[in-house]
């Protein structure tokens, strides 16, 4: 009995745990892992990774913590999934061997036909799961997909009361799972029947959707009953030998601190106007509309006589090579010299120095590295290889 005279279980005063799914990106989105001993229901179209997690879940708990799991599989058959999670370095086949992993083959088979008689019952599909638990003293349990065992079954009643007796059943054999469910539209109804979200306990919605010309996968927690979690889309990626990371944006921090250290901009009255100039390591965008002067302040910049001995980058994409001489320096050998800028190809930024080329005139020309003093140099690549417009000036 609490404190205002109400009447409390032990058990119902403890706060929701939550279990490391083993995906450290995911966890940072779900605030340590998804909640320990409930249902979990990850919904989603085709391609949009739904079976990926539901291994990787296992996989990871396997691998990690020794936490041994149950694939229960209504589709795809075992030897498909053994075959298809090989790319990304889980051997199943192997943790099957060494009792850690248990499947659950309830795949149809393409030469029965199946026809519908009667009430429909999951007592015997129950048992099989809850006797994989107990062979290899399962923790973790993945569901793919319910929509494969309830499409073939009209009343939505039924459905829902199925859904209800596996999230009871997984519940009382005190394992965390995970559902998954398919989806028309990534941006339509949860699931397919419209009441696998309200059996769940906790709700996660994958997406695939196409803009444009490619793909853009999203993760998305609905909900998590009891305990807390990031709200809205995230990007995630499938990789091989890695499955599914999640780049959690909203937790991303800038750590590197701001120099208080000033450089000039090239323009007196510029750097009054800032304070003393720009600060170092900082990154400075210029807009404005076209003839504005953006092209000239960037190159007064480039061209400040604070840096003899500094390498300077510049890049342009323009649809036209082109060549002008617009900027004179003095060098550390006080010689005034200019330069002629040409816009080239992207490459040139990956030429070592050692096959760097320079302009001399209008001709391209291998450079020399012996120069005895310095000298200014624009690394270009040949005219041959000019498709993606850029340019890059290195100081010897």
């Amino acid at each position: 009995m609490n404190d205002r005279g109400v009447m409390t279980h032990p058990a119902d005063s403890a706060a929701v745990q939550k279990l490391p799914t083993g995906i450290a990106s995911f966890d940072v989105i779900a605030k340590g892992g998804l909640p320990r001993n409930r249902t979990t229901l990850v919904s989603g179209t085709a391609g949009s990774g739904k079976t990926v997690f539901g291994v990787q879940f296992l996989a990871s708990g396997i691998r990690d913590v020794d936490e041994h799991g149950v694939f229960v599989t209504f589709e795809e058959s075992a030897r498909d999934i053994r075959q298809n999670m090989r790319s990304f370095g889980w051997d199943l086949g192997e943790w099957e061997r060494d009792a850690k992993l248990a499947f659950v083959d309830a795949s149809p088979d393409p030469e029965l036909e199946m026809i519908q008689s009667g009430s429909f019952d999951l007592g015997a599909l129950l048992a099989r799961i809850q006797n994989a638990v107990r062979k290899v003293n399962a923790k973790r349990v993945s569901v793919d997909s319910l929509g494969a065992v309830f499409s073939q079954f009209s009343d939505q009643s039924i459905v829902r009361r199925e859904l209800f007796r596996i999230a009871s059943a997984l519940k009382a054999m005190g394992v965390t799972a995970v559902l998954t469910a398919e989806r028309t539209d990534d941006y339509g109804p949860v699931a397919r029947f419209g009441v696998e979200e309200f059996i769940a306990d906790n709700v996660m919605v994958l997406r695939n959707v196409l803009e444009g010309e490619s793909r853009r996968r999203t993760i998305e927690i609905l909900k998590f009953r009891g305990t807390d979690h990031q709200k809205g889309e995230f990007p995630f990626t499938i990789v091989p030998d890695g499955g599914l990371i999640v780049i959690p944006l909203s937790a991303i921090q800038l750590k590197q601190k701001s120099s208080n250290v000033r450089i000039s901009s090239g323009n007196s009255e510029l750097d009054e106007m800032c304070g003393g100039g720009f600060f170092r390591d900082s990154i400075i965008l210029i807009s404005g509309a076209t003839g504005t002067g953006k092209t000239l302040t960037v190159t007064q910049f480039s061209c400040r006589a604070e840096l003899p001995r500094a390498s300077v980058a510049y890049c342009s994409r323009s649809k036209r090579a082109a060549s002008s001489s617009f900027a004179t320096r003095s060098d550390g050998d006080s010689t005034s010299r200019r330069w002629s800028v040409t816009a080239c190809c992207a490459w040139c930024a990956t030429i070592p120095r050692s096959r760097a080329w320079r302009i001399g005139s209008s001709r391209f020309k291998p450079s020399s590295r012996s120069s005895s003093r310095a000298a200014s140099r624009w690394i270009v690549c040949p005219p041959s290889s000019a498709s993606e417009r850029s340019r890059r000036f290195v100081n010897s």
